[in-house]
């Protein structure tokens, strides 16, 4: 390997390893995966208080100008223009298929000013999609270096404001920018009640000691991250998401405007009323094996005379639940809760039956 070809560290990686973190590589970075508390624990600790994750490998672009609620309603599907100030809105950029290039996330900060969320491992290929379709539009994107922490769990919110924020009229998906240089949302990716943090490098280490000193809060690492967005039926781009995916197709219609899923300016904008109207091949669901034995990601389905039902695109153990969990696609005659299928896990024939997400009672609604 090269050191071209080495994960980027993120800027609080010393401070993860005196936190005693174990780390391995993912979207180019190295990540912090787990604690000492252990995997288990820390999933269990931000459901019942609250967990910090560093979530710097995620990039935020400012895009700013008289044309940019223009831009963002051309490259999204959404009515950017009559957002109000500190609306955030989870939403995606489409290629001219409606397949999914990214979810995102996008706040309103200013008449002129938006910022927007979007995943690591589509950050470099986001930034020159954006670029290309900005042309002469009366705007600028520009890619921020923050440091970005995620404070998730029941006793957020108190912390934050022990902490001197006052969020008392921040609801679930809003944001704004508490100090010059801060930038700060009440959303996550858990299911829990909680915020996400961007701020400047040199004042993130004492800001992230201040928080793990509460003995409400502990460190969370990648592993329980993904235990936590799975049992809250939470799409990870890259295995419920990609290109090949439509929002429709991915349970994902709600996140997009009633007026603007039978057409509209955005790109991807025809097909995906195409979609809405003929009504999808495959729908995303959630999934539950019989036993204790999770299904993982990869595991092909058939229904109940052999034939191709769908797959697997995430899977694991839901630590709340107590029992496994999984997401994936099935055809559209499956998609009912209670339908049975079969995952194929090595050779050996997993029975699995389609059920509702989330797997667990969402809170992150409460604001």
């Amino acid at each position: 390997m090269t050191e071209s070809d080495s994960p980027k560290q993120l800027p609080l990686h010393t401070l993860h390893e005196r936190a005693g973190a174990k780390f391995g590589p993912f979207a180019g970075w190295s990540m912090p995966l787990s604690y000492p508390l252990g995997v288990m624990k820390e999933h269990l600790h931000t459901r019942t208080h609250a967990g910090l994750f560093d979530i710097s490998h995620m990039r935020l672009f400012e895009v700013a100008g008289t044309d940019a609620a223009a831009f963002i309603a051309q490259i999204c599907p959404v009515e950017a223009g009559s957002h109000p100030i500190g609306a955030s809105k989870y939403t995606f950029l489409l290629n001219t298929d409606a397949g999914i290039l990214d979810d995102l996330i996008v706040t309103r900060l200013a008449d002129d000013r938006f910022m927007i969320v979007a995943n690591a491992a589509r950050a470099e290929a986001d930034e020159a999609w954006m670029r290309d379709a900005l042309q002469d539009m009366n705007a600028t994107i520009e890619a921020l270096d923050r440091v970005f922490l995620a404070l998730q769990g029941p006793d957020a919110a108190q912390v934050m404001t022990d902490s001197g924020f006052d969020i008392a009229g921040m609801s679930f998906m809003s944001g704004m920018e508490p100090r010059p240089g801060w930038f700060l949302t009440r959303s996550g990716y858990t299911g829990e009640d909680g915020f996400e943090i961007a701020l400047p490098h040199d004042r993130a280490e004492a800001f992230a000691d201040n928080l793990v000193m509460d003995e409400r809060v502990e460190w969370i690492g990648l592993a329980a991250r993904d235990s936590l967005r799975l049992e809250a039926g939470l799409c990870l781009y890259g295995n419920d998401l990609d290109e090949s995916t439509d929002p429709i197709s991915a349970g994902l219609t709600w996140a997009v405007p009633k007026s603007l899923r039978e057409g509209g300016s955005y790109i991807g904008a025809e097909r995906l009323a195409e979609i809405h109207a003929s009504g999808p091949e495959e729908k995303r669901v959630g999934l539950q094996a019989e036993g204790r034995q999770p299904v993982r990601a990869g595991a092909i389905l058939t229904d109940s005379d052999g034939k191709p039902a769908g797959r697997v695109t995430s899977g694991g153990f839901g630590p709340s639940v107590e029992h496994p969990v999984a997401m994936g696609y099935v055809r559209t005659d499956l998609a009912q809760p209670g339908s049975e299928v079969t995952a194929d896990v090595r050779g050996r024939q997993v029975p699995m039956r389609v059920t509702k997400l989330p797997f667990i009672v969402k809170r992150s609604q409460k604001g």
